[in-house]
């Protein structure tokens, strides 16, 4: 297993890891076109107990996912090649078995929503900070683990609105929240987004329900 050296410059296509050399909490793959960025990102996750797996392109990080499934996948949004839209599209990431948050610079908030609509679970702003990748990186997994796990049930997880667009996995889970009256902030605690990205589902949500508000949101859900 190759240690990412912070002095080396990867070309794309490349795969390096930096593993924290001892137990670890997971596998997180992180998908970026800038050697600095990379070697950060795998600095920072190692610290902390990740072993970090850095792709310089799309191709290299869908054959590695396709093969194996990591903890989390960290990718932005503009990558040779295809970009981060593609991979999440070829990924079919709102069925993925793992967290994918979504790097993108500030003028790119756009595109991140895009990135969320086809299956990425949140995004992250650059500049960054490592303990915020951290912290957001944790959340999701923990989130992934607990909305899949078994003893984990909602009824209106399952509704089925006859007659209007069907919702998202993530969007029936962010509705299960809306439905008990949790707050931007407290749903994206349960569901280890941010409350901006929670925002974005609601939106979305209401927009495919047709809902003008919160109010006739809930009571379109519990009718139809």
């Amino acid at each position: 297993m190759e240690v990412n050296d912070p002095g080396h410059s990867s070309a794309p296509g490349d795969t390096h890891v930096a593993s924290n050399g001892g137990n670890t909490r997971g596998e997180i793959f992180v998908v970026d076109d800038e050697p600095a960025i990379r070697t950060i990102l795998s600095t920072v996750l190692s610290r902390h107990g990740y072993d970090a797996v850095c792709f310089a392109d799309g191709a290299s990080l869908l054959a590695a996912a396709r093969a194996r499934t990591p903890a989390c996948i960290i990718l932005d949004v503009h990558i040779p090649g295809e970009s981060g839209l593609d991979v999440l599209k070829h990924l079919n990431a709102q069925d993925y078995p793992a967290p994918i948050l979504i790097m993108s610079g500030q003028g790119d908030i756009p595109m991140a929503v895009d990135a969320i609509k086809h299956g990425a679970l949140d995004f992250i702003e650059k500049p960054f900070r490592g303990n915020e990748v951290i912290a957001r990186v944790t959340q999701a997994i923990q989130a992934s683990k607990r909305l899949s796990s078994p003893e984990h049930s909602s009824p209106n997880l399952s509704v089925r609105l006859s007659g209007y667009e069907p919702l998202t996995r993530r969007e029936r889970e962010v509705l299960s929240q809306v439905m008990t009256g949790a707050s931007s902030k407290e749903a994206g605690r349960q569901l280890g987004i941010s409350s901006r990205t929670v925002e974005v589902h609601r939106a979305r949500i209401m927009e495919k329900l047709g809902a003008k508000n919160a109010a006739d949101l809930i009571r379109i859900a519990l009718t139809g």
